[in-house]
């Protein structure tokens, strides 16, 4: 049963007022609207118009998933100025992973492979045909999520197979959904400044990933902020994704990404927590049509993410053994979670912990 509304919310920022209205009534929220929210001091007023609005989806429903981050290979034709995670053939900290390496890496009853990586100059499309197949066939319980848009996108560039192709072969060895990774932050003005023109553009992530659900493929979505980007930016971001969920409706989570400063420095500190709760409270109650918002643990710690729990997020994420990415950029949070760590983070917000697989089915809710 979901939890009843409580009694009436006071706010500090009566500018808020008229936005719960909006919300209450089911009506959407404008640009304006998103602005305000990223501007309000009332961070308390705009956490609990958030949870109150998670609370009608999802009652004190919160989702996590027993999965395993993989990533092929971190060699890259790319030189996004904020990642640490890319490196150039032959340069220290390079890798390159086998199939047989990537199988070894799969334990037995993990129930979700989340595979990313480089985009490596080399490695040939049937290479990740046969990675899929190789799962599948050896890890038949376990359900694969791979490829970002933008990976998606640089098949065409280098190997010259559409998006609808590659997402097809993929699709009949095996592949069941698309990780949100890629889209980054979309702006024209960012994609100079931050280098990264070399990968899929806002439109072509978004038109990838109405392919992808056109082929009944669902995916998650993504923002990196707490860089050099503007509260606009941060706004338009969000609207541009529910848009494109208005035209296809195969988004199943939205994923706000804390920027890491590691080595890269784009800023002189990580945002704050109050960031991160505001971004994910804001996505909330913009994206409407999201089924659900992720306190993603590994880039805002445990303790932001337990804190999230009340300001919308519906999920975080799962046990994520050996994540690379994140902790290549000096994330200070462990490199995987067990089932019970992630049960105390959810417990300790006062929510019901909820076992799901990559699809959002329920596996087990833990009493």
């Amino acid at each position: 049963m979901l939890a009843a509304e409580p009694r009436p919310l006071l706010f500090r920022d009566a500018r808020l007022l008229p936005v719960w209205d909006r919300v209450r009534a089911g009506r959407r929220l404008s640009r304006e609207d998103g602005l305000l929210l990223f501007e309000t001091e009332d961070l308390h007023g705009l956490g609990r118009m958030a949870d109150l609005t998670k609370s009608r989806l999802h009652g004190e429903r919160v989702f996590f998933v027993l999965n395993r981050y993989v990533n092929p290979t971190n060699i890259c034709v790319l030189s996004c100025s904020f990642c640490d995670f890319a490196r150039k053939k032959g340069e220290e900290g390079a890798f390159e992973n086998s199939i047989e390496d990537v199988l070894e890496m799969i334990k037995p009853g993990t129930r979700e492979a989340h595979i990313v990586g480089g985009h490596h100059p080399d490695w040939p499309f049937e290479y990740f045909e046969r990675l899929i197949e190789s799962i599948h066939n050896a890890r038949p319980e376990t359900q694969i999520k791979a490829f970002t848009a933008a990976e998606i996108d640089y098949f065409w560039r280098r190997w010259k197979i559409e998006p609808r192709e590659a997402l097809t072969r993929l699709q009949k060895v095996g592949l069941q959904s698309m990780p949100g990774g890629g889209a980054e932050i979309f702006s024209r003005r960012l994609q100079k400044l931050l280098h990264f023109t070399g990968k899929a553009d806002a439109d072509r992530w978004c038109e990838i990933h109405g392919i992808a659900h056109s082929l009944g493929i669902k995916t998650n979505a993504t923002m990196l902020y707490g860089h050099v980007e503007t509260m606009e930016e941060r706004v338009d971001h969000l609207l541009k994704l529910r848009l494109q969920q208005d035209r296809s409706g195969g988004f199943l989570t939205f994923i706000p990404l804390s920027y890491q400063v590691g080595t890269t420095k784009l800023v002189p500190r990580q945002t704050p927590p109050t960031d991160d709760l505001r971004t994910i409270a804001a996505s909330r109650l913009l994206l409407d049509n999201f089924p659900h918002i992720e306190a993603y643990w590994v880039m805002i710690g445990e303790a932001t993410a337990s804190l999230a729990l009340h300001f919308g997020a519906s999920d975080v994420n799962g046990t994520l053994e050996d994540e690379k990415i994140a902790h290549m950029a000096q994330a200070a949070s462990p490199a995987g979670l067990a089932t019970d760590q992630i049960l105390r983070m959810v417990r300790d917000a006062g929510k019901i912990p909820v076992e799901r697989d990559a699809l959002y089915n329920v596996v087990k809710v833990w009493s």
